[in-house]
């Protein structure tokens, strides 16, 4: 019998049933898992082709390259100088006396081609937060999840979506043990 969709967890909505017991098998092992180590996986989904592949912590900003680009020194000193109350052509001056005209124009160009393109919100500080995130829950006692990054789809606005996978998610109502 078929398990209504507003039944599953958010992740399993995500998945159909041959990635479900995929994802479910993952769990079974992510339980026994000595710790905290670089061959933890990550799930990728790419929705469009329902298909989903493992990547190991390790492993996952050289297949899904995070977007540093906002965290270039150039820009983060500018950002620093006008928090600070300098006005935008006098914190221009100072990174460009700090780090030279080329290369503050180099890291703004950068920044730029990053924005047109689009890196569905995958920055430097949401992979970092993952990882701390998935570290801490691995370092608690209890049920060990697995994160699974739901990637948009190409060409849209949207933000690749975060999703854990808890093991032993049961249906709501569930009342077997």
């Amino acid at each position: 019998m078929a398990e209504s969709p507003a039944a599953l967890a958010p992740w399993q909505q995500q998945l159909t049933p041959r990635l479900r017991r995929r994802v479910e098998r993952l769990l079974e092992q992510q339980q026994e898992q000595p710790g905290w180590h670089g061959a933890l996986p990550v799930l990728l989904l790419e929705r469009c082709w329902l298909r989903m592949s493992v990547a190991p912590i390790a492993q996952l900003a050289r297949m899904l390259p995070p977007d540093s680009s906002a965290d270039a020194p150039e820009l983060s000193l500018f950002r620093q100088l006008r928090a600070d109350g300098l006005d935008g052509l006098e914190a221009q001056d100072r990174c460009w006396q700090e780090f030279g005209r080329e290369a503050c124009t180099e890291a703004l160009r950068r920044f730029w081609s990053a924005q047109e393109q689009g890196n569905h919100g995958w920055t430097l500080e949401r992979y970092l937060h993952l990882v701390e995130q998935y570290r801490r829950q691995l370092e608690q006692p209890g049920s060990r999840p697995i994160p699974l990054l739901v990637l948009a789809r190409d060409g849209s606005g949207d933000a690749h979506q975060l999703l854990w996978c808890w093991p032993g998610a049961q249906p709501v109502g569930h009342t077997c043990p």
